[in-house]
């Protein structure tokens, strides 16, 4: 034989072994088929009935094919979405509940939370404690904070962005890096609409209506990319000038509020003058025209007054002339202080042909109101 030594009948293991233990060269390696025999009489002896063998080994194959296929069955919690990969590609997601697919290797399931509320900060880091909580430490990061307003100016910005997975097939297969590529389309979509916003809208009553904007944008953006996330809120932190400037930004919103301040001042100055000099003018306007139809028609009455007298003249010249001279002695002697003496007094004795009708018209009105005081201290 080939395997025969010069020296004697060992073979190839030496010292007369075999390949299956000590002993001679006549030593025979164990029968395969005594084996299969062997187990084949045990699993006889363990199922009743004492099955063949072919039947026993078919039962077992049906029995282990159909636990295998049972290792399909699934549950999604309330809080998941159920990602099922065959052969590791994407090819369904569900939601919650007990679900099937095809057993390992052929299919599996991934079931990443899609409820919890991530949380992107920009411009700034928290330094230990609870990630967004009002009191813990944070380190600005300028480079991302810094950001050109629509008027030329800069302004610092602190903002965090709050989302959740939307499509949980989107969200691992769509994207690389889900968290990164929220903070960068974060800081773009801020930026375009910072950008369009003047400083004086960001820092006063423009913050909500910034938020609301770049939530929309942002999620325009994700839905773009089919990122499969939903953009909850974009919250601002902070809106302030840089710290380098700040003073001189003060100095000069002091001084355009004391601009706004006194243009105020000059319109509400002018809305009190205008309207009265207008009222003013219309007074006037309308004086003028009431004492322009006055004389108009006082002239027209004196002149049909004339015309009237003169028809009576040509009429009856006596009586006419003699109503005239006693009407002008009227008005004549209205005017003018009276007295009056009685020709006839003269010879009588006690009697005074002298009556001063003023003096006398003048003690009556002094007597009337002596007697009014009176009244009315009483």
């Amino acid at each position: 034989m080939a395997w025969t030594p010069h020296g004697g009948g060992n073979g190839p293991w030496g010292n007369g072994q075999g390949p299956w233990g000590r002993g001679g060269g006549g030593q025979q390696p164990p029968d395969i088929e005594d084996l299969l025999r062997k187990g084949q009489e045990r699993i006889r002896r363990a199922i009743p009935g004492g099955f063949g063998g072919g039947k026993a080994f078919g039962l077992l194959l049906v029995v282990a094919v159909g636990l295998w296929f049972l290792t399909g069955f699934y549950r999604v919690g309330p809080d998941e979405q159920g990602v099922v990969l065959r052969f590791g590609k994407w090819v369904d997601t569900t939601g919650p509940g007990l679900h099937y697919h095809l057993p390992t290797p052929i299919e599996s399931v991934l079931k990443p939370r899609v409820t919890r509320i991530n949380t992107v900060e920009l411009g700034f880091r928290s330094i230990g404690g609870q990630r967004g909580a009002a009191d813990t430490p944070t380190r600005d990061v300028s480079e991302e904070s810094l950001m050109l307003t629509g008027d030329e100016n800069i302004v610092d910005i602190d903002f965090a962005v709050f989302w959740q997975i939307k499509d949980a097939g989107q969200y691992l297969f769509n994207i690389r890096d889900p968290e990164g590529t929220v903070k960068v389309a974060s800081e773009s979509a801020m930026r375009d609409i910072i950008g369009q916003t003047p400083i004086h809208i960001a820092l006063t009553e423009g913050r909500a209506r910034i938020a609301i904007a770049a939530r929309d944008l942002l999620q325009g953006l994700l839905d773009s990319y089919g990122a499969g996330i939903r953009v909850t809120q974009v919250q601002l932190l902070k809106v302030d000038p840089p710290g380098v400037v700040v003073d001189a930004f003060n100095d000069v919103q002091r001084a355009k509020a004391d601009q706004e301040r006194l243009r105020n001042e000059a319109e509400a100055y002018a809305n009190d003058v205008l309207p009265r000099a207008r009222g003013e003018s219309v007074r006037l306007q309308q004086e003028a025209e009431a004492y322009k139809e006055q004389v108009v028609n006082l002239a027209q009455g004196d002149a049909n007054r004339f015309l009237s007298v003169l028809e009576s003249y040509r009429l009856s010249k006596d009586v006419t002339t003699r109503r005239l001279y006693l009407e002008t002695m009227e008005d004549v002697l209205r005017r003018a202080n009276k007295i009056i003496i009685d020709p006839g007094a003269e010879g009588a004795q006690g009697v005074v042909p002298y009556l001063p009708l003023p003096e006398l018209r003048n003690g009556a009105k002094t007597q009337a109101a002596t007697q009014q005081q009176q009244g009315g201290g009483q």
